[in-house]
């Protein structure tokens, strides 16, 4: 499949891109190719400042919860989960935050395994990754983006995607063909230019912008390009927090944009077609601030409500009086790892297993633990409340 691309004439307004006229499987259509960055003319700042300062000061707000979080590593552990099954669903898998945390808790007998419990733990894996090359001084580039996309469709139904390559042809977005697509990217052979633009507006100083504004005009460009064959909306949402992290904004990946993006995913992909279609930044940007300071709002919260959770069960359980003590523990094991099984509890804790036992009936009996697998042998428990803060907004799209 070749693509030979016709330019046509382009507009002088920088902010609009150009068509070119590309051949795929055998029928010709029409795919857009973005300006480079910054928008021409540029974007009207002043207009935004009242949103800015609002979404710069929710972030200030979750850092300081952040701070005072005495289990942030737990905390991180599971709102990364959160975040990879979102931004998972919006790509039209299914499964829940239980299905992923069972198929990840190895001694949890009957955990799932399917394809979309596997391609959101690759999120997962991506997610870790890209935080880890940035703490090895690995800068937001090109090589990372494709490092994250070789991550995020190992094995499982993205494996036969040309996992870490640029697409070698045309793909489109909606649509049973190109002909009748929503919107269709640059064709293959503009691609490893424009990502290398990409790359260089993201460490572009000629150009001052206040971060989060830089950072909404590289999602959408991102989106735009559509460099790779699948995973580009996964990796685009991802590349946000990555990027906030990446320029200190953020001392640890607590702000996420998926659940924000499926809960208003009609507006949000209108608007990135208005940016396309009509050079309309503004609108877009003022939606993406209203989203970073919702997000860093409910991250605060739910913070918060894991806590005041903690803090109370933990009160609970020592009014329990001798069988508090291993109780306890029991109840910190969850906290890092809402299901545990005696057994792996047991060697956890070095703990012996009637202990444990004993301590995970107390547990049920106050209402902290309850049994999900309803078998006499090789139970599995649940920190159900945990859960279901968690879990708020994670319901599948369609049901």
């Amino acid at each position: 499949m070749r693509s030979e691309p016709v330019v046509m004439p382009a507009t002088a307004d920088r902010r609009l891109g150009r068509k070119v006229t590309t051949s795929t499987v055998g029928e010709k259509v029409e795919a857009f190719v973005p300006p480079p960055l910054p928008p021409v003319p540029p974007i009207r700042v002043a207009e935004l400042y009242g949103l800015l300062e609002a979404a710069n000061r929710a972030i200030g707000r979750l850092q300081g919860v952040s701070s005072v979080l005495p289990g942030t590593p737990l905390f991180l552990y599971m709102y990364v989960r959160k975040e990879a099954l979102l931004s998972s669903q919006i790509e039209g898998t299914r499964s829940s935050l239980a299905d992923l945390l069972l198929h990840e808790s190895r001694d949890a007998p009957g955990a799932p395994v399917d394809a979309d419990v596997e391609e959101v733990s690759n999120y997962v894996n991506a997610m870790n990754h890209g935080l880890d090359r940035l703490d090895q001084g690995l800068p937001v580039s090109v090589r990372l983006i494709r490092e994250l996309h070789e991550v995020l469709l190992r094995g499982g139904r993205g494996s036969a995607a040309s996992p870490g390559e640029f697409r070698r042809s045309q793909n489109w977005i909606g649509g049973t063909r190109a002909g009748n697509a929503r919107f269709v990217p640059p064709p293959p052979e503009l691609v490893a230019a424009l990502m290398s633009d990409f790359e260089k507006f993201i460490h572009d100083t000629a150009h001052p912008l206040p971060l989060l504004l830089k950072i909404g005009l590289l999602h959408v460009q991102f989106e735009t390009i559509h460099p790779f064959l699948d995973g580009n909306g996964r990796l685009g949402r991802l590349l946000i927090t990555l990027l906030l992290c990446s320029n200190d904004v953020l001392d640890d990946p607590l702000l996420y944009l998926s659940l924000y993006f499926k809960t208003h995913r009609d507006e949000y992909y209108e608007l990135l077609q208005s940016v396309r279609a009509r050079g309309d930044w503004e609108a877009w940007l003022r939606f993406f601030l209203e989203g970073i300071e919702a997000s860093a709002d409910q991250a605060s919260d739910t913070a918060k409500s894991l806590l005041d959770l903690f803090d109370r069960d933990r009160r609970r359980i020592e009014a329990l009086g001798r069988p508090a003590s291993s109780a306890l523990r029991v109840h910190q094991t969850v906290q890092e790892r809402p299901f545990v099984s005696i057994p792996a509890a047991a060697k956890q804790l070095g703990l012996s297993r009637p202990t444990v036992a004993r301590s995970v009936e107390h547990l049920e009996k106050l209402g902290v633990l309850h049994e999900v697998t309803g078998r006499r042998w090789g139970r599995t428990y649940a920190y159900r409340e945990y859960l279901r803060i968690l879990e708020l907004g994670t319901e599948p799209l369609g049901r």
